[in-house]
């Protein structure tokens, strides 16, 4: 099973561990601890539309009724594949299918978005600042999980709610990208994508003007 695994590029950060490191009102309905509903599915198609992942997972165009929605890289999709550097990345394909994120669990896919780790590389375990991966195969910079991870817990399984409860499998065998041997492991130091911790409101460049 291949892993592409990539979304359209932003980069903020911040770093929280497993289910329950939300806010008092981050209370999860679905998964991991019961089934799916069709609100979370809902909520997490909202989310996946509304930050911008068709924008590298279906070419740009934001159309759930087309028949490849979110299946990922296609010959001839105008700026793709990304060249970052010497390495090439290419869109992965998000649907359920065997070719996309069919063989990963729930998990899996929250800790790429959680935690930017490489389903295709990484266990299906909650981690922990005591377990973490001494080397982290992230995934590549397009991916912009360093925004992703202050999600809430609630908006993060309904992410992955809607992406594996939620769409038809499309059968899509997107490339293998490419990758430096540190695994981008120095694309995502805090003095590139920001503390692992955002201060509490307001920080120094903020302010409330009434």
């Amino acid at each position: 099973m291949k892993l592409r695994f990539m979304l359209p590029a932003v980069a903020l950060a911040g770093l929280a561990f497993g289910v329950g490191c939300g806010s008092g009102s981050d209370k999860i309905v679905g998964l991991p601890e019961g089934g799916v509903t069709v609100e979370q599915i809902t909520r997490g198609r909202s989310l996946v539309i509304g930050m911008g992942c068709a924008d590298c997972h279906h070419g740009g165009v934001i159309n759930p009724s087309l028949a490849t929605w979110l299946s990922g890289y296609r010959a001839g999709t105008p700026g793709q594949p990304f060249n970052i550097g010497p390495f090439t990345t290419y869109p992965a394909n998000l649907t359920p299918d065997a070719t996309g994120i069919g063989g990963y669990s729930e998990r899996q896919i929250f800790n790429a978005l959680r935690h930017g780790l490489s389903p295709r590389y990484t266990s299906s375990v909650v981690f922990t600042d005591a377990n973490f991966p001494a080397t982290p195969h992230y995934l590549a910079p397009p991916m912009p999980w360093p925004a992703y991870r202050h999600l809430s817990d609630a908006d993060t399984w309904a992410i992955v709610a809607y992406l594996k409860h939620g769409l038809k499998p499309v059968n899509n065998d997107v490339p293998d990208s490419q990758f430096p041997p540190d695994k981008w492991a120095s694309s995502y130091v805090d003095g590139a994508v920001g503390p692992k911790v955002i201060p509490p409101f307001p920080a120094a460049g903020e302010v409330v003007t009434p």
